[in-house]
């Protein structure tokens, strides 16, 4: 039996510890290294064209800062420590939005291991960070149109007693679709919105590069699972 009173069947995962915390910072790193030229053809249309170099310089600093000697005691504290370094390394909004996230998340996670109900408080707080420091709402095109819907998908996931892998893929599906949901807004917020209407007709680099970090989160629970 595992902690929640269930059979456990090689393919569940109920917690997130901190190995894979790290494992899926890391596969978040290589995933924006991977589409970097993609954030910034999005970018390109909208903003200030450096969205992929930003998130690329940025997650290359967390993967150094995380990695080495750094021995973290809870989940929290990666995640804090990924929030600092993101604040201090990536350019323009993004730094200061993703490191709020990230911090914001890290400080309800105070234990070596999270489950499900812990993790869904984790992405609220990261959530309601984002939207403080941004004033974004959703529709509003930015990050927000993908984190709120994922936050949303994951909380109900486990609401209704899906286990962690299941949760976090909806989560990621969730984000994707809603970083496509963002192609025919208007922006409202940010560099795009004084495009007015010539923001229509392209995915918001923030909502794109977010859904490919929940996307690093569902691939690295599936995964952990398929190397048992």
């Amino acid at each position: 039996m595992n902690g929640n009173g269930r059979a456990d069947d090689g393919n569940r995962v109920d917690t997130l510890d901190i190995a894979t915390t790290r494992a899926w910072i890391r596969a978040a790193a290589a995933a924006v290294d991977r589409d970097r030229e993609v954030l910034t053809a999005l970018d390109a249309a909208i903003g200030d064209a450096d969205h992929g170099a930003n998130m690329n310089r940025g997650f290359t600093a967390v993967t150094a800062a995380i990695g080495g000697d750094y021995a973290p005691e809870t989940v929290g504290q990666l995640l804090a420590k990924v929030g600092m370094t993101l604040i201090s390394s990536v350019g323009g909004a993004s730094g200061p939005l993703y490191g709020s996230a990230f911090r914001a998340a890290g400080r309800q996670l105070a234990t070596p291991e999270a489950d499900g109900d812990q993790l869904a408080l984790a992405l609220r707080a990261a959530l309601d960070a984002v939207r403080a420091l941004g004033a974004a709402a959703a529709g509003d095109k930015t990050m927000v149109d993908a984190l709120m819907p994922a936050v949303t998908a994951f909380d109900d996931a486990v609401t209704s007693g899906a286990e962690l892998r299941a949760a976090a893929r909806a989560a990621s599906d969730a984000a994707d679709a809603g970083a496509r949901a963002t192609t025919p807004l208007q922006a409202r917020k940010g560099r795009a919105s004084y495009l007015g209407e010539r923001s229509i007709g392209h995915q918001d680099p923030g909502a794109t590069s977010t859904a490919l970090i929940f996307a690093a989160l569902a691939d690295t629970l599936d995964a952990r699972v398929a190397e048992r």
